[in-house]
Order: structure tokens, then C-alpha cells, then sequence
């Protein structure tokens, strides 16, 4: 087992591997190889994996956005823009003060909106981080859950399309229009199985919808590159996990006994090449691996989402992710095991927001080279994870079979680089 946790661990980004490095010009905006907008002080081309040679450093500070971001959010009726608890500091767990600085280490702390947490109810939370090579965190993330475990909760991740303009104000707009609807008409008293998915599936297309319209309303009129994101959203309703996704944030299973599952189906040329028969490992590390083909905002060729919809095959946690995390584990087993390792490390990270703060750290150890959101919720009690081993003398309960039911919408054939 150490063996293959080393092999995930400690893995480099397939893009890293045999690249020659591409001077990079301070007026050449565009990367040499593949063209995709690319910052100065950027190592890699985020869309085909080329080098670059930086000729400016990262700006180290970040000026809050338009849109305050609250780091947590103690219920799912608190106002994202109004929660006034003290950021604890990254570093030593101190008070930041209202000058951004830690009262006890005096480090100063990154923006609200470069990394902050939602922890809506004990058994589901978030982290959202802007990662290590990105001047600004485009990603986002929206959370709601009822107090009692494995109710009802809500998890939505957005991920701001770099190659278009303030990608970072349209996916936190769609994470939380998308959230507000998923909120606001849950369907409840449904006593036909069949009758609920229906009706889910409803909500899920018009939250797509609203989304969308949270992103064209905050379009710049004379905007030549407007702004998109990609979005995959997640609702638990008792033992059903429903979910609708667009672009390349994605949706997983991660069982505690059993198989791991992959739930979402990207909308990326990468998944084009799969179904044509590539093999994950080369479709995902290839040149225009990370165009996508679906995304919100004015020119989205479609917002009709890719529904899905899986009766809870046991325990796990169901997770909600950017490619900031998948790209350094994509298969699920891979990610079963980057789980499980964590957890082994650390114990305290049971509880679904450190958690998600450890799978943060994990994907910046590996090279943090994008935004990177993690949203988790916890089915059984909050002491198991993927692929724990039984205790001695225990048998296992095999759960009834349950396999996820995905309804496709066509591929459009154009793509942004995501």
C-alpha cells in the first residue's frame, strides 16, 4: 500500500514531463506553442503543458474583488457577504486583523477571495484556493446543507474560463445563483422515485439557467471576450445524489468499501478522445487537453446540464471539484488513494472542511499550477475513507447495486481553453 500511495503521492503533472522551456516576452500575452493567454510570470502553459521562461515575478499582492467572499458560512441561511468572524491565519491559526496581518505571527494573509472556506453544517465543507502559479483565484464554490447528516445539502463549483475576460466574477455569480435555486425549490414529498429524479432534473436546468444569466448580467456591452466559467453541481436528498455539470469541474464517488466512481462526464476534447478510444493518462496530458467544448456565459453554445442521478451504493463522500485537484489525480482510483493517505496522516481531517483543506495543500505540493476547489459531503459516520481496511473480525455489508444513470446532451464541436 505505501508503495502505490508513493506512486499517486509524489507524482509530477503529466504536462511537466519533457518540456522545453519557451522564453516568454513581457509584451507576448499568448503561449508560443498553442496560443492560449498565458501571464509573464507564468512556468506553463496551462492549455498544452509547454514551458515558459517568467520574465516578471507573481504579484504578491492581490486586491480584493468586487464580490466579498465570507471564508465560512455557519448555516445555510447566513449571508455569504455578511458573516463577520475572524479569518484564523493560515500559518500559526492566529486572528487576522482587520489590517490583514496575523495578530500572533504577523503574516499577512491572502484576500478573502483567493482562499476561503464554506462549512455549512458538520458533515459538508469546502476550501477554495487560488493555488501557486495564478496572479487571481477564477474558481468558486457555493455551499448549503441542513444540520442533520445525509439530509439535504447542496455543493456547486465553478471555475472561471482563464482565456476570457473577469472569469473570476462570473463563477462565483454562477456558483451562487445556481445554489440559490438548487436551495429555494428543493422538491419535497415526493413518494415516486422516478417522480423526484424528474423533478430534480427540473430544478437542475433551471439553476443552469439562472446561472448562466448571473454570468451575462455581469457582461461588459461592449465585451469582445466574454466572461464563462465552467459549473458541476451536486444535491444529496437522503440516500439519492443527483448531480448536472458543464465544462470540465467534476463530480466523484469516493466509497468507502467498493468502487470509486467518476459521476460527471467532462464536456473537453480530452473526454472527445476517450470515446474515441484514447487512454485517460494520454487524452488528459495531450496538447488541447484542456479545451473545453460547454461553458456558461453569452456565448455558451448550450446551458442544458449533463444529468446524472445515483442511489447512495454505501458509505463515502461524495466530492465536488475544479480540475485544480483532478488534474493530479484523475482516475478515481488514484483520488481513493490520495484520500486515504490524507486521512491516514491525519486523522483530524475527518472533518469535511480540513478535509478539503488538506486535498488543497496536497494539489499545491504537486505543483499548485492552477485555481483549485474541493467540496465534500459525508455519508456514514465521519471516521471512514476510501479503501479503510475492516477492523478485525468484521464483515463487510455488501450494498445494493446501484449504478449511476447519466443523460447526455449533444457536443457542440467548438471549445475554449478552459
Amino acid at each position: 500500500m505505501s508503495e502505490q500511495f508513493g506512486s499517486v503521492v509524489g507524482r509530477d503533472h503529466p504536462d511537466d514531463k519533457g518540456a522545453t522551456a519557451v522564453p516568454l516576452r513581457p509584451d507576448n500575452v499568448h503561449c508560443p506553442s498553442c496560443g492560449a493567454p498565458v501571464a509573464a510570470w507564468e512556468a506553463f502553459c496551462e492549455g498544452c503543458g509547454t514551458q515558459l521562461t517568467p520574465t516578471e515575478e507573481r504579484p504578491t499582492e492581490v486586491v480584493a474583488d468586487e464580490l466579498p467572499v465570507s471564508r465560512v458560512l455557519h448555516s445555510p441561511g447566513d449571508d455569504p457577504d455578511a458573516d463577520g468572524s475572524p479569518r484564523p491565519c493560515l500559518e500559526c491559526g492566529g486572528r487576522i486583523d482587520a489590517d490583514g496581518y496575523c495578530e500572533q505571527c504577523g503574516a499577512k494573509a491572502p484576500s478573502e477571495r483567493d482562499h476561503f472556506a464554506e462549512s455549512p453544517a458538520n458533515w459538508v465543507g469546502g476550501m477554495c484556493d487560488r493555488g501557486l502559479r495564478h496572479h487571481r483565484n477564477e474558481d468558486a464554490m457555493a455551499l448549503s446543507a441542513d444540520a442533520a447528516p445525509g439530509s439535504h445539502a447542496v455543493l456547486v463549483v465553478c471555475d472561471g474560463v482563464s482565456s476570457s475576460d473577469d472569469s473570476h466574477l462570473a463563477s462565483l455569480a454562477a456558483a451562487r445563483a445556481a445554489r440559490g435555486v438548487l436551495v429555494a425549490q428543493h422538491p419535497r414529498g415526493m413518494a415516486v422515485p422516478e417522480s423526484q429524479i424528474q423533478a430534480l432534473r427540473t430544478t437542475f436546468v433551471e439553476a443552469f439557467r439562472t446561472a448562466n444569466d448571473a454570468v451575462v448580467a455581469g457582461t461588459e456591452a461592449s465585451s469582445t471576450n466574454a466572461p464563462s466559467c465552467t459549473i458541476a453541481a451536486a444535491e444529496v436528498d437522503g440516500d439519492l445524489i443527483v448531480w448536472g455539470n458543464i465544462g470540465d469541474s467534476r463530480v466523484y464517488w469516493m466509497a468507502d468499501t467498493g468502487d470509486s466512481l467518476q459521476l460527471s462526464v467532462d464536456d473537453s476534447m480530452a473526454q472527445l478522445r476517450m470515446a474515441a478510444g484514447m487512454s485517460r493518462e494520454e487524452a488528459e496530458s495531450g496538447p488541447g487537453s484542456h479545451a473545453i467544448t460547454r461553458w456558461l456565459g453569452l456565448d455558451a453554445p448550450d446551458v442544458e446540464p449533463t444529468f446524472g442521478h445515483l442511489q447512495r451504493p454505501g458509505n463515502g463522500w461524495l466530492l465536488v471539484c475544479s480540475d485544480g485537484l483532478w488534474n493530479y489525480a484523475s482516475d478515481p482510483e488514484d483520488l481513493e488513494l490520495v484520500f486515504a493517505r490524507i486521512l491516514l496522516d491525519n486523522p483530524a481531517a475527518k472533518d469535511p472542511t480540513l478535509l478539503a483543506r488538506d486535498l488543497v495543500r496536497w494539489a499545491n505540493a504537486q505543483g499548485g499550477k492552477d485555481n483549485i476547489t474541493v467540496a465534500l459531503a459525508r455519508f456514514g459516520p465521519l471516521d471512514g475513507f476510501p479503501g479503510q481496511a475492516l477492523a478485525s473480525g468484521e464483515t463487510p455489508i455488501e450494498p445494493e447495486a446501484s449504478t449511476p444513470t447519466v443523460h447526455t446532451v449533444p457536443v457542440n464541436t467548438t471549445s475554449r481553453i478552459d
